[in-house]
This record gives C-alpha cells, sequence and structure tokens, in this order.
C-alpha cells in the first residue's frame, strides 16, 4: 500500500497530465483558429484567400494564413479536445498531431513559400513553428503517458 497522493503520479482535477496538456493544445489550436478570422488580430485580412500562396494575411502580423489553414487548425482544436478526454486519446493525439506538424513544416519547407504546392498559405516562421510544436507534442505525449500501462493494472 502507498501512501502517495494522487498528484504523485500526475493526476491533477480528476484528469491525468498528458489529458491537461492534450485539452490544453486543443484549445490553443482551437482559439489560434478562431483569431485567424479576426480582422485587426490577422493584419492585412482583405487578402485572406481560401487556400493558396496567394493568401497574404498575417495572423499577429508573424504567421502567413488562409481560410483553410485556420479550419485545420480548428479541427485539430476540436479533436484535442475530443481525444484528450481519456489518457490513451490524449496521448494518441499528442503523437499523431505532432506527426502531422512535423509533416506540415517539412512539407512546407520542401515546397517553399510561392509556389503553387503551398496550398495552405504556410511562410517559413509557420514551417519552423509546426515543426518545433510536432517535436514538443510528441515529447508530451511520451513523457507525461510512461506510466498509463502501470496504472491499468
Amino acid at each position: 500500500m502507498t501512501t502517495a497522493a494522487p498528484h504523485a503520479r500526475g493526476v491533477h482535477f480528476g484528469r491525468r497530465d498528458v489529458q491537461n496538456i492534450g485539452m490544453g493544445v486543443g484549445i490553443l489550436m482551437l482559439l489560434v483558429g478562431v483569431l485567424g478570422f479576426i480582422p485587426g488580430i490577422t493584419l492585412q485580412y482583405g487578402d485572406l484567400k481560401f487556400l493558396g500562396p496567394d493568401s497574404h494575411a498575417m495572423f499577429l502580423s508573424l504567421f502567413q494564413v488562409s481560410m483553410l489553414l485556420n479550419i485545420v487548425q480548428l479541427v485539430i482544436g476540436a479533436v484535442g479536445w475530443t481525444m484528450s478526454r481519456s489518457g490513451i486519446g490524449a496521448r494518441n493525439f499528442l503523437w499523431g498531431f505532432g506527426a502531422l506538424y512535423i509533416v506540415l513544416g517539412i512539407y512546407g519547407l520542401s515546397v517553399g513559400v510561392g509556389s503553387a504546392a503551398n496550398f495552405l498559405s504556410l511562410n517559413a516562421l509557420d514551417n519552423w513553428t509546426f515543426m518545433v510544436l510536432g517535436v514538443l507534442m510528441i515529447a508530451a505525449g511520451w513523457m507525461f503517458s510512461r506510466h498509463l500501462a502501470d496504472d491499468r493494472k
């Protein structure tokens, strides 16, 4: 019998740490997706196109965005929030969508900003941010879900 407090194994507010992180990432992506549609937060809003490199709208004057990219962020956020209802779901969300972000970052770097293949309207900062976010998501999913198998026994 152990005398360790429930939070010693990563349980806070009735959820595991991996669930809290997955839900936080999901909420962050929902917020980014919504804010991408708000003029003022997204500069050059009149240049916002549905897809392609011709969308010159800039989220926070740093990240090039399109309507499709904002919708993708909304969908990823909703999936993350939903999957984070369980520890395994949160881990799978962090791993799967972390890998997707890495792939999107590599794709964006390989096709270039002005290419017609740049259908999400990604600039270099978008690409590097996606790669770093993907690595952090995979690392968080691994680090904070190591004890999930032990807890099911």
